[in-house]
């Protein structure tokens, strides 16, 4: 399997991979236009624009565009990231120029009608509550907060209900115009596809558009921050974060594997020592996010009030402790969850046309999977154990607690046993 890549004059990205046995396929757009791309005024207009390409163009009405893909048995969704947003479907091999003509339909030609952007508002609104009222959600909004204060990068991709109130339709084209064209775009389609077919039909629909130009964004700036908020919960929440390396950094898989080592499943160091071990807690873990200028190694938990200090106490002891004595058993096993994951996922030509994606906005290849196993494999145990003595001798940190928080340690606590 091999992946094409095709630009437009005008800039739009077209890559493919045909899976070989596969009678469906995966395909979408792809924008370089995210929470993070909004100025202070458009917070959560990234995302409220996504909800409202379902709510009808100038040929389909809402309830059209989900029939029409559900009619042959497919499924038709997006998402809002910060750094992207996505509109997807997965349908068979013969709906394919269907799928196109949906998703680009949605894109380039919402109405934006005023009855439907009021009862999207009330369903974003309603969204927001949700989160509000899901503590192992919200906490890390609060957490992006607390790292990234008044920035882009630290505002919530849902936006504050606030600034949703007052959206209306005039921001919505503002967005479109200054993020939604043919150079922000990429299309993106694995599994029973056709790449000529693909960029012919993508020449005729998007061919005419001119390019918009890439905004600046605001580059990340991290900063030492902590958000408590008490709340009569049955559990304390606690979100910790690190500064780590940028999907660009040298350091990128190395920062993933220690995290997989230290969090990320049922054999890793914080589960085995605070739930196995010390039963103060039902869920622990690590993860790695990163973008494109910078990143952030999370660690999340759930305790009772009385246990959170125990808690907070043996989760800096343990990354201390990854500093000095990480075996190279732990790094075999963190590559081998990795690379599974990694393969695993791109068994589903969703994963594929996603990844695909994604590392074209990134480099403007796509990294063959032989390549991103071999990056794998070549992080050593001493590289780990190096950086884990980075991250715990000085790393920037943020803090979220969220519950009955009154007995949990400061921030500055924390960083103090961290550095002991």
């Amino acid at each position: 399997m091999t992946t094409q890549l095709t630009t437009l004059p005008n800039g739009l990205r077209i890559v493919t991979e045909r899976m070989p046995g596969l009678a469906s396929a995966a395909t979408g757009l792809w924008l370089t236009a995210g929470g993070r791309h909004e100025r202070p005024e458009q917070n959560g207009i990234a995302h409220f624009l996504e909800h409202m390409a379902f709510k009808g163009t100038k040929r389909r009405s809402a309830l059209q565009i989900a029939e029409e893909i559900e009619d042959v048995g497919g499924y038709i969704n997006a998402y809002t990231s910060r750094e992207m947003t996505a509109y997807y479907a997965r349908v068979l091999e013969a709906d394919v120029p269907l799928a196109l003509d949906v998703i680009s339909d949605i894109v380039l030609n919402p109405v934006f009608d005023p009855k439907e952007i009021e009862v999207e508002r009330h369903v974003i609104l309603q969204e927001i509550g949700q989160a509000l009222d899901t503590p192992d959600d919200i906490i890390f909004d609060w957490l992006q907060e607390a790292a990234f204060p008044d920035q882009a990068m630290g505002r919530t991709i849902l936006g504050p209900a606030e600034r949703v109130s007052t959206f209306g339709r005039g921001d919505l084209t503002t967005f479109v115009g200054e993020h939604y064209g043919p150079d922000q775009m990429i299309l993106s389609a694995a599994g029973a596809v056709d790449h000529d077919a693909i960029v012919k039909a993508a020449e005729a629909i998007f061919g005419g558009l001119k390019p918009v130009g890439s905004g600046l964004i605001q580059p990340a700036r991290w900063s030492v921050g902590e958000r408590r908020e008490v709340k009569e919960l049955e559990q304390v929440h606690f979100a910790m974060g690190f500064e780590s390396p940028s999907v660009r950094d040298a350091d990128f898989y190395t920062a993933q594997v220690y995290t997989t080592a230290l969090g990320g499943g049922m054999s890793s160091r914080l589960f085995q020592k605070i739930r196995e071990e010390r039963g103060l807690c039902y869920s622990i873990y690590a993860q790695a996010g990163a973008y494109d200028d910078t990143g952030m190694m999370t660690i999340y938990a759930g305790t009772s009030a009385e246990e959170i200090g125990d808690l907070c106490g043996l989760t800096m002891d343990e990354l201390k402790r990854a500093a000095d004595d990480m075996s190279e058993a732990e790094i075999l096993r963190a590559r081998a969850q990795m690379k599974a994951g990694l393969l695993m996922g791109l068994e589903s030509p969703s994963g594929r046309a996603e990844r695909m994606a994604r590392h074209v906005s990134i480099w403007g290849r796509v990294q063959s999977v032989a390549e991103t196993t071999a990056e794998i494999d070549a992080v050593s145990c001493g590289a780990v154990r190096a950086f884990a003595e980075r991250l715990a001798g000085g790393a920037t940190t943020a803090l979220a607690l969220y519950g009955p928080v009154e007995a949990a340690p400061a921030l500055g606590q924390l960083r103090e046993r961290l550095a002991a």
